[in-house]
Parts: C-alpha cells; structure tokens; sequence
C-alpha cells in the first residue's frame, strides 16, 4: 500500500465534495489510481479525459507511483 495525496480540481473536486486528501492505495500508477477513485466517489469523467501530474510535473498515466507523491488530477478546462 502506497500513501499519497490527491488533488482534486474543477468538476472533479465539485463531485468529491473536496478539495484534497491523503490516502492509501494499491494503484501503481495516476491511471489506476483515478479509476479506483471513479469507481469510489462516481467521478462522470473517463479516465482518458484526466491529465495527471506527480509531483508539480504532467506525466503520462502509466507513470509508476511512489510513496508520499502528490497527485493532481486535472479534467479538461473550458473557457468563457
């Protein structure tokens, strides 16, 4: 089990309910991780329209996950 933090923005954080949280996981990588917290929390958005970063930095969703790492998912933005 991994302990990490999760960022949540946009409509994402609207449907969680919250901003942030530390949690553990087995998921290896953000891809596994978000789909884990879909399936949890009833995320509408697909995993392929999330962005992830690890650590201030994007990475791609089969990147590996490590102890202690802050991840942010980041669905997509609209302007006005």
């Amino acid at each position: 089990m991994l302990s990490v933090s999760v960022y949540y923005f946009a409509i994402l954080r609207e449907q969680r309910g919250l901003g942030q949280e530390t949690l553990s996981t087995t998921a290896m990588t953000p891809a596994a991780l978000y789909e884990e917290l879909r399936l949890l929390h009833g995320f509408t958005l697909p995993s392929e329209r999330v962005r992830a970063a690890i650590n201030d930095t994007f990475v791609l969703s089969t990147t590996s996950l490590r102890e202690g790492d802050r991840i942010v998912f980041i669905p997509p933005v609209a302007g006005g």
